[in-house]
This record gives C-alpha cells, sequence and structure tokens, in this order.
C-alpha cells in the first residue's frame, strides 16, 4: 500500500530540504565501504596490535581469514537498571558469532547516566550532553577501522540516539541495536504518582515515598512507564534498528537471550563481506526517520525525541523540523495508551500485542513506509511478526490479528484520538512543542497571568509557601541548552498536578525540556529560541497574560504590541550553573549547542 498523501507529502518535502546534504553524506559513506575486510587496510603493527589479546581461533580469523569482525559499543554499568543485564550480552555475542563464521570484540564502552537518579539534581544538567558524549565515545570504539558490522548495546534516555548518531557517522557498517528490556511490572504507575503528589503537599512522608519509589523501580531492566528510555525502543524497531519483535522482552528470559545472540549471527550476513550488505547510513534515510515520527506520534511517546529525532537525521544528512512533527501528528492517530498517557505500563503494551499489532495497523492505514530497508531484510512487514521459542529454536510468527486489550491498544480504524497529539506552538514567544495526548480537552487552550522563575527550586518554594494557589501559567527561564544544558523539569509534575487537581488553570511554559514522562499539565516546552540566546520568553514579567492554544498552535503574551517591542529582554544569571558535578568540563558544549529544534547538540551546524 502506497503511504497516506499527507505522510507522503511530509516525506517529499524533507527529502527536498535534504538533498544536497544527504547526497553527500551517502558519497561519504559509499566511500568507506571496503573491497573486503576493513582490517586489511592496516599496516601489520595496526594489525597486531588489534587483535594482540584475542583467543588463539579469533586471532587467527582476523590474521589470515575473510571473516568479519564485529564490533561491540555497550553501555553497560550496574548504576542502571535497564543496562545491567547488559554485562552478560558480550559473552553470547562472541560465541554466536564464532558459530556463524564471524569474530566479535569489545569495541568500547560509552557513558550511561540515569535520569531517574539525577532527576532534580545538578547533575542533570549534564544529561543532554551526555547524548553527543556518547556519540563521540562511539567514534573512539569504532575509529580503529577494524570492524565490518556494529553491535551498539543501550536502553535509555540519551543513550540510544548517542549511539545512533555515532553509529551513522560510520554509515558504511552494517548496525543492529541490542536491547535490554523492561523491568517486569511493580507499583502502579498511578499508584506512584498519587504518593508523589501527596509527598508535595506535606500529607506523605520521605519514608512512604522511598518505600512507593522502591516497588515501582524493583529489578534489573528499564523502567515500565513510557518515557524516553522506551520511547527508543519502539523507534529503533519501527525503523528497522532491532531485530523484530525485540523491544519489548523483559531480561533474564530465555527468549531476551536468544535474539541477543540472533542479532551477532544476523549482522555477520550483513556485512559487505556478503551477498546483504546493509549499511546502517542506508537503514536511516527519509522515510525511516518518517516513520519514527509516525511511531511516536501514534504511542504518545517522549517530547524529548522533538530534539533527538532531529539531531540523529542531521547524522544522517537529512533536516527536519518542528513543522514535520506537527503536520505528522494532524495524519496519525494515538493507537496506543501507556503511561503516562494512560494507566498501563509497557508490559500490558507488549502482552496486548506490542509493537508487532502497532506496526501492522500502522502500515495496513498507509501511515508508514513499508518499502524500507531494515536489518531484518527488505521492507517493514517482518516487524508485523512477534518472536517466540519454538522449542530451543528462536522463531517469528505473525502478531496478534486483535488487541488483547483495546484499553491499551487499539486498531488504526478505532483509535483513542485521531491526531497524535503533539503540536508546535508559535507566537511573539518564539517557537515550542506541547504534548497533548494525555491533556484533558478543557486544558487544551489555556489563558492565565504569568509568574516568572530562573529556576525549578524557586517554583517549589513558591507552592510551599501557597503563591500559586490561583490560575497561572509558570514561566520558567534561563533552562536552554547554553544556559545550563537544558535539564528536565520533571520534578514540577507533583505540584503542577495538584494545582491542576484543585481546579486552577495552571500551564508551563519553558525554554526548558519536561520529560519523557510529561502527562496531564499542559507544557509549552523546548521554547526557541532560548532566553540565553535572546528569546523573547525573556521579555515576560509576572502579572503578563499569556494564551497557551494547543488547539490553534497559538503562543502569545497578550502584552500591548508598543509596549513589547519597547521592553527590555531580561537575560538569565546563570553563573551557578557552570561549576561542581563536572559542570565545568562542558562549558564547550554549552558555547556550541544549537537551539532546541535544531537538535539542541554541538554537531551538524549546516546540515
Amino acid at each position: 500500500m502506497n503511504p497516506d498523501a499527507r505522510i507522503q507529502a511530509v516525506t517529499e518535502r524533507i527529502r527536498a530540504r535534504s538533498r544536497d546534504s544527504r547526497a553527500a553524506y551517502l558519497a561519504e559513506i559509499d566511500a568507506a565501504r571496503g573491497r573486503g575486510p576493513l582490517r586489511r587496510t592496516l599496516s601489520c603493527t595496526n594489525l597486531a596490535h588489534g587483535f594482540a589479546a584475542c583467543p588463539a581461533g579469533d586471532k587467527l580469523a582476523l590474521r589470515s581469514g575473510p571473516q568479519p569482525n564485529i564490533a561491540i559499543v555497550s553501555a553497560y554499568n550496574d548504576l542502571l537498571s535497564a543496562h545491567q543485564p547488559l554485562e552478560a550480552y558480550p559473552a553470547w555475542i562472541k560465541e554466536a558469532a564464532r558459530e556463524a563464521g564471524a569474530v566479535a570484540q569489545f569495541a568500547g564502552g560509552v557513558p550511561a547516566m540515569c535520569d531517574g537518579v539525577t532527576q532534580g539534581q545538578d547533575g542533570m544538567e549534564l544529561s543532554l550532553f551526555s547524548r553527543d558524549t556518547i556519540a563521540l565515545a562511539t567514534a573512539v570504539a569504532l575509529t580503529h577501522n577494524l570492524f565490518d558490522a556494529t553491535l551498539c548495546l543501550g536502553v535509555c534516555d540519551k543513550i540510544v540516539p548517542g549511539l545512533l548518531i555515532g553509529a551513522l557517522r560510520f554509515g558504511h557498517l552494517p548496525t543492529i541495536f541490542v536491547p535490554g528490556g523492561p523491568m517486569v511490572s511493580g507499583l502502579s504507575n498511578d499508584a506512584k504518582a498519587e504518593v508523589r503528589k501527596r509527598f508535595a503537599q506535606g500529607l506523605a512522608g520521605r519514608d512512604e515515598l522511598l518505600e512507593s519509589e522502591s516497588q515501582s523501580y524493583h529489578s534489573p531492566g528499564t523502567c515500565t512507564f513510557y518515557g524516553t528510555a522506551n520511547s527508543n525502543q519502539m523507534l529503533m524497531e519501527i525503523m528497522g534498528l532491532h531485530l523484530p519483535g525485540s523491544a519489548f522482552v523483559n531480561p533474564g528470559t530465555p527468549l531476551r537471550e536468544a535474539l541477543t545472540r540472533e542479532a551477532a549471527r544476523r549482522v555477520a550476513r550483513l556485512t559487505a563481506l556478503g551477498d546483504e550488505y546493509t549499511p546502517i547510513g542506508h537503514v536511516i534515510d527519509e522515510r525511516a526517520i518518517v516513520n519514527g515520527i509516525v511511531g511516536l506520534l501514534a504511542t504518545g511517546g517522549s517530547t524529548n525525541h522533538t530534539l533527538h529525532l532531529v539531531a540523529i537525521a542531521r547524522a544522517a544528512g537529512i533536516r527536519i523540523d518542528w513543522n514535520d512533527f506537527s503536520d505528522l501528528s494532524d495524519a496519525v492517530p494515538l493507537l496506543a495508551r501507556v503511561y503516562p498517557n494512560g494507566k498501563a505500563d509497557v508490559n500490558h503494551f507488549h502482552a496486548a500485542g506490542g509493537m508487532g499489532f502497532l506496526i501492522r495497523e500502522l502500515l495496513g492505514a498507509g501511515l508508514l513506509h513499508g518499502d524500507v530497508l531494515t536489518v531484518a531484510g527488505p521492507g517493514l512487514a517482518r516487524y508485523a511478526e512477534e518472536p517466540w521459542l519454538d522449542g530451543d529454536r528462536l522463531a517469528w510468527r505473525d502478531a496478534p490479528a486483535e488487541s488483547g486489550d483495546d484499553s491499551v491498544l487499539r486498531p488504526a480504524a478505532a483509535p483513542f484520538a485521531a491526531d497524535g497529539g503533539l503540536k508546535l506552538l508559535h507566537g511573539n514567544l518564539g517557537r515550542a512543542v506541547i504534548k497533548t495526548s494525555a491533556v484533558a480537552g478543557k486544558h487544551r487552550v489555556i489563558e492565565a497571568p504569568a509568574r516568572v522563575f530562573n529556576g525549578q527550586e524557586a517554583v517549589i518554594a513558591a507552592f510551599e509557601a501557597g503563591e500559586l494557589e490561583h490560575d497561572v501559567v509558570v514561566v520558567v527561564v534561563g533552562q536552554g541548552p547554553r544556559a545550563n544544558g537544558m535539564p528536565e523539569l520533571h520534578h514540577l509534575t507533583p505540584a503542577l498536578s495538584v494545582l491542576l487537581d484543585r481546579g486552577y488553570r495552571v500551564a508551563l511554559l519553558t525554554d526548558g525540556r519536561m520529560s519523557g514522562a510529561s502527562g496531564k499539565v499542559p507544557a509549552a516546552i523546548h521554547v526557541t529560541p532560548e532566553v540565553l540566546s535572546g528569546g523573547p520568553l525573556g521579555k515576560v514579567r509576572d502579572g503578563d497574560r499569556i494564551r497557551l492554544d494547543s488547539t490553534s498552535g497559538e503562543l502569545v503574551a497578550l502584552v500591548d504590541p508598543e509596549t513589547w517591542a519597547g521592553r527590555e529582554l531580561r537575560l538569565p544569571d546563570v553563573s551557578a550553573h557552570q561549576h561542581g558535578l563536572g559542570r565545568e568540563l562542558f562549558a564547550g558544549f554549552r558555547r556550541l549547542a544549537h537551539g532546541a529544534e535544531q537538535g539542541g547538540g554541538i554537531f551538524f551546524a549546516d546540515v
């Protein structure tokens, strides 16, 4: 089936916008393709260093054989619950590679910080920049030029985008992403959120809060709400970089191990040494990027990907912007409700039919490009299947014909909403995005007086002092990439949710990020230009009436135009955010950072 005309129109617009930069990228990666094992371009001294520590059999293969060599790039650490399971993967991969007539080497580790640990803390100011650090570390691992393919092991928020940006700069190499899977379900997300709100009001103590959080985040695996980490896994699947059905299989299961081993065998068949050469730079094209945005919209995924997907696309020579997200949102229905857009978690989503059901529905409705290249072969149809173990043998079967729970996952003919719930806002305050898929209809349009703050700590202090007991647009400035690294402001969610529950008309407006877990409070985020770069959000004063209309896309300060034009721009004092917890090491990142709509990173200014 040909894609819906609206999907095709956005794709063609992206293709036209990207024509020169994409052509230059493809020329670069095609020139890098080797005509034999890439290690043969190395000198004898180079190569001897490269296999010196290998077991004898691997050393012999690398020394004289035509076998492909697979790079393992991993974000393993045992601080992150999502990444702790990756400890076992290299041994499995090496064994499976040998069975496939290949060699696998652990090429490098990349840093992996946990936003759950740093949320609301100073360390969160390094979070966004950790993405580009991970991209750099991926490049360092692969720059040895010993490898014919790559396996990227990573799961969480900035880690998968960073690995993918790095891998795309080695776009001549076939690459498969190997996930860890979500932890089994614990305390429900609704119950956890209620305790957080009670704690914000002083109605619950720290012991009760810690017990609630411990019952929610309780074992190895990814957090089970549908935030950025699980949005990453959805994206890798719908963009054709996972083995089909890999995203949400729990760690510590035989199926998870079987999929990991199969990833090694499969990538060995995708190298330039065989007949199925599938470089990642050809997998990720304009159609795959559009498919990723469609998947994000159809599932109500993380707003963080309005930055990450832009940066990922630019790494492949492709230019996208927020108009593309917004226009696609008008065409794509919401098919999933997973917390914070519903009560279920990703395990419930997976059990209801998961990615296989979702992709089949989107393909059938003409909302995806089905003619893409994937690591499973040509076409996206394989991703409408799910893996299972037939005895000890890994196999795939059709995803369920019907949703197992239509309160979690629905067919395209009966969606939860007619649009994807991600809108572009613009006006005299700049450009912003808002996620409306979890916002009640009565809160889609907010007009209220502003209260301006320079950080989330000041907002919480005002809430605790009872100063926000009225209709209010909470304006938090000085939170962009150049100001303080653009930390998530998810720490504000409990307090703002309490105000909303008390019947006030409440919204958040900021040049910072919210979170993959942003929910029912209307939040106009990522305002660009940021205030430190001269953004007009710095003109807002306490008491100005702000209109935030997610139906019309309007974001305006209702101030007399002459007064507004003559008003001084107040730049935030960011001196407190320059030092401590390593922030001084990232001064160069802050100076180089692009705006949020350009991806918020330090690379590809001219793409």
